[in-house]
């Protein structure tokens, strides 16, 4: 191996993939790949730390996913399955199997719409709220603990530039005022 492919800094498992690449094909650009190789296995490893804050509180992901989504609805905390289901991108019939499972752990209910009879509103309980909550509290417990190695304008600058690849894919266009 030549020496000017060693690193001088710490290295991941991503440095390690890039250099066996530039070594294999040296003829390649892979430097798409320190970022989105990097962005992938973080993934991975934050959706295991989101399992385990869930985990802790008796909570699936999925189950936190939905409470979530009903409860930043604010009070009282009712949308329609298919409002559900378009949030979270998920078919009616998942969506109608989630609410189902958690309709008998208490922590959501149906009701009729008070506006069209033949609407239903997924309800989050008062149960519901409590669990939803706490399990909002360890994962930002969590998250705050994965992200301790960054300063302040380091996690704005992160977020910045992670906002800039997700555009494309969720972003909203900006409105010019009149």
């Amino acid at each position: 191996m030549l020496a000017e492919n060693y690193p001088t800094e710490a290295t991941d498992e991503v440095d390690r993939i890039i250099l066996a690449w530039q070594i294999e094909r040296p003829d390649l650009n892979v430097s798409p790949m320190e970022v989105y190789s990097r962005v992938a296995r973080l993934a991975r490893h934050l959706d295991l730390a989101r399992k385990e804050a869930f985990s802790a509180q008796g909570m699936e992901p999925w189950e936190f996913d939905v409470l979530s989504v009903l409860r930043r609805a604010a009070s009282p905390y009712s949308l329609t399955p298919g409002t559900l289901l378009q949030e979270l991108l998920v078919s009616s019939g998942t969506m109608t199997n989630r609410i189902d499972r958690l309709e008998k752990k208490g922590l959501v209910k149906r009701t009729p719409s008070p506006h069209d009879r033949r609407a239903v509103l997924v309800t989050l309980t008062d149960l519901g709220v409590t669990r939803v909550d706490s399990a909002l509290k360890e994962l930002l417990m969590r998250e705050s603990e994965l992200l301790a190695p960054l300063d302040e304008d380091e996690r704005k600058t992160l977020s910045a530039l992670l906002r800039q690849l997700l555009l494309p894919f969720e972003g909203t266009p900006v409105r010019p005022l009149r």
